[in-house]
């Protein structure tokens, strides 16, 4: 747990520093100009640790189904070697699917002086501004929206049904009570991913709203890796004690 943990924090705080430290820049001397460069770098950036937040997540609740609904053999089936590859596979993944956006990124063709209506280069915006046919580039996006999102969220969904079953048939009010808040502040941080991240990518082409647009992907890009830290804590005891200990001096 603590090894996905990990690396889903490092992946929030590299794609939240990838927008919103130009953001801030902007703020802070006006000027709101980004080179077609760096637009296409923080594009495949943003994209890896975006998807791999993804890929993280329903690696994760794969791990909670296997420590409730086979406790006995969790030792075994997520052992260091096998939760290594997991996170490796991601990151491969991840890797792949930035590139191939970024490269067809680079087939479009672009007119000078174009405004992005957004705080960051969002691939669904920038696309859409481009003088040349976004035909295939759109199809590539709904695509891999539907694949990443749609798909890795049946599987979370998938893994959830299964220790809602095994939950359910513990005989004692007492072991449920135990085992169902286990899974609440993972559940409550794919809700607040998938509501937002699916929003952009799969309401704005249909509504063709900038500022709903923006309004989500602030939630997915800022509010959400800010309260992930909150919410994990809460129900870590842990980190509770640490912070007990820390502040108080004593438990």
């Amino acid at each position: 747990m603590y090894s996905f943990l990990s690396n889903l924090s490092f992946a929030e705080i590299c794609f939240t520093s990838t927008t919103i430290s130009k953001m801030l820049v902007n703020i802070q001397t006006q000027s709101k100009i980004i080179t077609y460069a760096c637009c296409i770098t923080q594009v495949f950036v943003f994209l890896i640790f975006v998807a791999l937040d993804d890929f993280l997540l329903t690696v994760m609740a794969y791990d909670q189904y296997v420590a409730i609904c086979h406790p006995l053999h969790y030792t075994v089936i997520m052992s260091p070697w096998v939760c290594r590859k997991m996170v490796l596979a991601s990151w491969i993944m991840c890797v792949l699917y930035s590139l191939l956006h970024s490269l067809m990124f680079l087939w479009l063709s672009f007119c000078s002086n174009l405004e992005i209506p957004h705080f960051f280069c969002e691939l669904n915006q920038v696309v859409h501004l481009a003088c040349s046919h976004t035909f295939l580039n759109d199809m590539v996006i709904y695509f891999a929206a539907v694949l990443l999102g749609i798909g890795l969220l049946t599987g979370i969904v998938y893994s959830y049904g299964k220790i809602v079953s095994s939950i359910r048939a513990i005989s004692s009010a007492q072991g449920r009570h135990k085992a169902f808040p286990t899974c609440t502040s993972h559940l409550s941080v794919v809700s607040l991913f998938y509501y937002t991240s699916l929003g952009v990518y799969l309401s704005a082409g249909a509504t063709h709203s900038s500022l709903s647009s923006t309004a989500a992907s602030v939630m997915y890009t800022v509010v959400t890796p800010m309260l992930n830290p909150f919410i994990y804590s809460m129900r870590n005891k842990d980190i509770n004690r640490a912070l007990k200990i820390f502040f108080g001096g004593k438990l």
